[in-house]
């Protein structure tokens, strides 16, 4: 057999480590909800999600907003807010779970990634692909990992595992429509018809949320602590 070099040792101890966290992860206890009637459970999570968006997630905003500026159409940006939805949905239950984890250092750049693929990829092509919908959707996957990794430092209440994620995840779904609903009323429908509204409208918001992206990046690569 050949010989196991150090270099191959550590890479097989880190993804030991990657995988294994999964296992060592769980979701903290809301011991301040645990017998809170449910009304007062749902109203504490949907709030929660709602302000992890609005006004708290910027990562989150700009991934939204960037994902309303390649069609004008309203469909279209519901379609890709549903997959959206419908992935970090998976990954925020199944991490919540602890049946799937992925450490935040992992996470977050790759956070901040997809936001700058959304933006450089609305200055690249003209017109939505249907292979966008799985690129957000995968997008998604991982953006759930990181609502995860938020929700879990205010933990759940005992025995009300699926009322408070649902209502999580409806607080989230409330804030990205709310989104959606400012760019398509302040900007789509006065300008969508204007001659410049690609060059200016499309390339200067997506350029500026590339730049912030890029940064985000790097802060989460290199700058973290």
């Amino acid at each position: 057999m050949k010989k196991i070099t150090a270099v191959h040792l550590k890479i097989l101890l880190l993804m030991t480590a990657l995988f294994s966290s999964s296992f060592l992860f769980a979701h903290s206890i809301n011991y301040a909800l645990q017998n809170a009637p449910n009304v007062d459970v749902v109203w504490f999570y949907t709030k929660l999600g709602f302000t992890h968006i609005l006004p708290y997630g910027a990562d989150h905003i700009l991934f939204v907003v960037g994902l309303c500026l390649l069609s004008t159409n309203i469909k279209t940006m519901l379609w890709q807010a549903t997959a959206f939805t419908v992935a970090h949905s998976i990954t925020l239950a199944l991490s919540m779970k602890n049946i799937f984890v992925a450490p935040a250092p992992v996470v977050e750049p790759i956070i901040a990634l997809s936001i700058a693929f959304v933006a450089v990829e609305n200055m690249l092509i003209t017109k939505l692909k249907p292979w966008r919908i799985l690129v957000v959707f995968l997008f998604g996957l991982v953006h759930g990992m990181g609502f995860a990794s938020a929700l879990n430092e205010i933990g759940l209440p005992a025995g009300k595992f699926f009322t408070s994620v649902l209502s999580f995840n409806l607080g989230v779904e409330l804030g990205q429509m709310t989104v959606i609903l400012t760019v398509f009323c302040l900007l789509i429908i006065p300008f969508k018809n204007e001659t410049w509204y690609r060059q200016r409208v499309v390339y200067g918001l997506s350029s500026v949320i590339a730049l912030v992206a890029g940064y985000w990046v790097v802060e989460r690569v290199f700058m973290t602590t």
